[in-house]
């Protein structure tokens, strides 16, 4: 069933509008889930990830590696993480590009956007469940 008439159920249309999204919004698309001790803490299961966020790898050759983002290069989808890096033929190290789905973040870099957005998840999450509760008799 399709809950917006706004919104193209067509893949192409799908696709095209994901690839071609401005920064901004590649910002809230690549958005990573937080460790269950967070999720119990903030009431949120998931957040845009930024730099200096601390993140667990959960798929992938770097699987269970730890370390703290050092940029989120949303051009090309991918997020840098600390000492995840790879040797060039000539040499040169280069970091190796994770995409944003396949973190954890284990600890949230706290400013005061941040605590606003962490409020405004939970607030709606917590109008949901009242609303939801009211109509059980």
């Amino acid at each position: 069933m399709k809950f917006n008439s706004n919104v193209s159920s067509s893949r192409r249309k799908s696709r095209k509008a994901h690839f071609s999204a401005h920064s901004e919004a590649r910002r809230k698309l690549m958005s990573a889930n937080l460790s269950k001790e967070l999720q119990a803490r903030h009431g949120v299961r998931s957040m845009p990830i930024r730099k200096d966020d601390e993140v667990v790898i959960t798929r992938g050759v770097y699987k269970t590696r730890e370390g703290k983002v050092t940029a989120v290069y949303r051009k090309k989808w991918v997020v840098h993480v600390e000492r995840i890096t790879r040797e060039k033929a000539n040499g040169a190290t280069v970091n190796v590009g994770i995409p944003a789905s396949s973190l954890c973040i284990t600890k949230l870099k706290m400013d005061k956007d941040r605590k606003a957005t962490l409020e405004r998840k939970n607030r709606n999450k917590d109008k949901a469940e009242d609303t939801a509760m009211s109509n059980v008799d």
